[in-house]
């Protein structure tokens, strides 16, 4: 138990509003307003003694269910990776790789889960080992979108399929979501979301249906949108997203998995 759980007020530590206050939460008088309110828990259980103190490198603060970032030496980083990119940040082939979207940060950034060369979209680079492992671990299943230019003019009944559920060689498949976004004759545009992590995904299970992926861009992971981040453009996470992407991860990480099983590949 922290000493904010106990309520102990002589107990090593900083004091809860100053460490709100600190993070970029709120101010030091409305911090104290959020926790006397009951909206500030640490550890999962509600603190609402002014006095409380906690460590910062320990004990885990959300405010109105939002995780609070409180480690300020970690970087969470979002890029538009554009194709032609492999996704490592040294590759032994001597091919294009993330370092030089990573120069300007003097943390040493590291991709969660990977997009394939041929693909471009939305990754991100972060030195968060904990945070990384839980969102590109396949088991924790955190939702991906994606947009897929096919040949070949989709019809409702090939969306059906889709969202219904695929033979594979490797099981069956199936999509969280699927949209038709336009459709010609020669190509439409397709939107999946899917939680799983097998390894070229989108592509395999477009083939399936009769409509090889042309283009293939990664849209939104978990929580993050790609927006009109540039291709090739890096940028900080928000507040907001950092909250986010942390009350994700750490919803996520309830289910304990043992580290190990590859990385999702798209």
């Amino acid at each position: 138990m922290s000493a904010a759980e106990s309520g102990d007020t002589s107990s090593p530590g900083q004091r809860l509003q100053k460490v709100l206050a600190g993070a970029g939460v709120a101010s030091r008088r409305v911090a104290e307003q959020y926790i006397v309110e009951g909206r500030v828990r640490v550890n999962g259980t509600v603190v609402t003694e002014l006095g409380s103190r906690i460590d910062p490198e320990k004990d885990l603060v959300d405010v109105d269910g939002t995780a609070v970032q409180l480690d300020a030496t970690k970087r969470y980083v979002v890029l538009n990776k554009p194709t032609g990119v492999v996704s490592s940040m040294k590759d032994d082939r001597g091919r294009p790789d993330l370092r030089r979207f990573t120069a300007e940060w003097p943390e040493r950034l590291f991709n969660v889960g990977r997009l394939d060369a041929d693909t471009s979209g939305l990754l991100v680079l972060t030195n968060d080992g904990e945070l990384a492992h839980v969102l590109a671990h396949p088991s924790f299943g955190v939702t991906k979108v994606y947009i897929a230019k096919v040949e070949g003019r989709v019809t409702a009944q090939t969306i059906a399929r889709l969202t219904k559920g695929i033979a594979l060689e490797d099981g069956p498949i199936s999509a969280d979501k699927a949209r038709l976004l336009d459709a010609s004759r020669d190509r439409s545009l397709v939107e999946l979301t899917l939680h799983s992590g097998r390894n070229r995904i989108v592509r395999r299970m477009m083939a399936a249906v009769g409509h090889p992926v042309v283009e293939l861009v990664r849209r939104q992971f978990g929580p993050l949108h790609l927006g009109t981040l540039p291709a090739g453009r890096a940028r900080e996470l928000t507040k907001v997203e950092r909250g986010a992407l942390l009350t994700l991860a750490r919803h996520e990480a309830g289910d304990s998995t043992p580290p190990g099983a590859p990385q999702e590949t798209e």
